[in-house]
C-alpha cells in the first residue's frame, strides 16, 4: 500500500492537523510515514499544504510530485495542484469554498460542501476538514477510523481535548457521506 496525499488550504482550516492526524493514524498502525508542512507566509488566512506518505514500505523519498490524492479546501489550491494528481486519482474538494470544476476528466472527484455541513450540523466551520478526512478514509481505506480518532490526544493540545467529540462525529458524518 501506498498513499501520496497532498492536503491544502488556507492557514486556520486544519489542513496541518489534518496531515498529523494521518500521520499519527499510520505510526499507530505500523506503516512507515513522512508528513511534510509548508505554509505560505502569514500563518492564518495564508496558504497552507502538506505532503503525507503512507506505505508498508520503507519511504525513499518524503517529496511527493504526484500525489494520489489531493484533498483541498479552496479554490486557489484546487488551481494549484489539480495537474500533479496521478491519472486516477482521488480528488476530495470542499465545494463550500470552491465554486468551479476541476478541469480533468481523468480523475475521481468527490465533492463535499464541509464547510456547509459544519456550520449546520455542528454551528461550527472548524471541522470542515474533518468531514473530508473522514471522506477519505471510507473511500482509501489507508488508516483506520479507530487510529485517526487515537490520534486526535496526539495533535490537540490538552486543553482542546473538549473537542475530540465533535472531531469525531464530523469524522463519521464524513464517512456517511460516501458510504
Amino acid at each position: 500500500m501506498l498513499q501520496e496525499i497532498i492536503l491544502a488550504g488556507f492557514g486556520g482550516q486544519g489542513v496541518m492537523s489534518m496531515g498529523q492526524l494521518l500521520a499519527y493514524a499510520g505510526m499507530f498502525e505500523g506503516e512507515h510515514v513522512s508528513w511534510i508542512p509548508s505554509y505560505g507566509p502569514e500563518m492564518r488566512g495564508g496558504t497552507a499544504n502538506c505532503s503525507v506518505t503512507l506505505s508498508d514500505l520503507p519511504i525513499s523519498s518524503p517529496v511527493i510530485s504526484e500525489p494520489n490524492t489531493l484533498i483541498v479546501l479552496n479554490r486557489p489550491s484546487l488551481e494549484k495542484f489539480e495537474k500533479g494528481l496521478k491519472t486516477g486519482g482521488l480528488l476530495l474538494m470542499n465545494s463550500s469554498l470552491i465554486d468551479i470544476s476541476p478541469q480533468r476528466d481523468d480523475i475521481q472527484v468527490v465533492k463535499i460542501p464541509s464547510d456547509d455541513l459544519a456550520n449546520n450540523k455542528f454551528g461550527n466551520s472548524r471541522v470542515a476538514n474533518m468531514i473530508l478526512l473522514g471522506a477519505f478514509l471510507e473511500l482509501t481505506h489507508a488508516v483506520s477510523l479507530e487510529s485517526v480518532e487515537k490520534a486526535l490526544k496526539k495533535v490537540l493540545p490538552e486543553y482542546r481535548y473538549n473537542l475530540i467529540s465533535m472531531n469525531r462525529d464530523a469524522l463519521e458524518l464524513g464517512v456517511s457521506i460516501v458510504k
